[in-house]
């Protein structure tokens, strides 16, 4: 590998990271979290509806402006990858 794309790697990593803190803070945790006022399902299910009705948004063509569906799809799945370890107690 050559060292531009371990440093292209790195730089990406780093933006999800930051948004991913960032949306955290500002949706109060709510992906790992959830209030369950009307759903009673855990983080780990909700992460996947959320996923689903990201990408039938994207199939259908229905992006809302603004939105940059690949970091978000990135972002749910590292949230699923940290649902999971902690539904298996792995931390």
């Amino acid at each position: 590998m050559s060292k531009q794309t371990e440093n292209d790697i790195t730089e990406v990593l780093a933006d999800i990271e930051d948004m991913l803190i960032l949306k955290n803070k500002a949706y109060g945790d709510s992906a790992l979290e959830p209030v369950r006022v009307f759903s009673k399902a855990n983080a780990t299910e909700q992460i996947l509806v959320r996923l689903d009705d990201k990408l039938s948004r994207l199939s259908k063509g229905h992006e809302y402006p603004g939105d940059d569906t690949i970091t978000d799809l990135i972002g749910y799945l590292v949230l699923l990858l940290i649902a999971r370890r902690r539904d298996e107690g792995v931390q």
